[in-house]
Formats: C-alpha cells, structure tokens, sequence
C-alpha cells in the first residue's frame, strides 16, 4: 500500500525545509523551477538534504532536474533509491 504524498513523512520533511529556505509555502505537486521559485543552484543543495536528511545517494541518471521538479518528484525518488538500497 502506497502512501498519499500528503501523508508522507518524506513529503513533510521536503515542505517544511523549502518553507524554512524560501519563507513560502510549496504545495507537493507545484513546479518550484518552472514558475521562479527556485534556481539551478538550489536544486544542488535539495540533493545534498536528500541524500543527508533521508540516507540515499544521488548520482548518475537521477541528477537530472525532472526528478526535482515538485516535492512530489523528489518523493518518489527517495522511496525508489531506498527500495534499490533495501
């Protein structure tokens, strides 16, 4: 049984750290790049609290901006590298 993205921990976790570094509210399926959110650069210091926050390692074919696009995205990227590592 899935997890709504609402309900998910890692979801919680990836809303309040945007809250904290943009002082705005990020709904889980709003583009934080495509609308000016967010930066290039920023989206290199989400891989770094992923991988530290939630114990994955992101390389390769996962480091592309697609897979950061939305809380969403990022969800379903740590639970797929946590099930790869289980």
């Amino acid at each position: 049984m899935t997890v709504p993205v609402k309900d998910d921990p890692v979801a919680h976790a990836l809303v309040a750290f945007l809250k904290t570094k943009t002082r705005s509210d990020w709904p889980v399926d709003r583009d934080l790049f495509a609308e000016g959110g967010l930066t290039s650069l920023f989206a290199m210091e989400l891989v770094v609290y992923l991988e530290k926050t939630f114990d994955v390692t992101i390389a390769g074919p996962d480091l592309q901006l697609a897979n950061f696009r939305t809380v969403e995205s990022m969800v379903a990227l740590v639970h797929r590298l946590r099930a790869v590592d289980a």
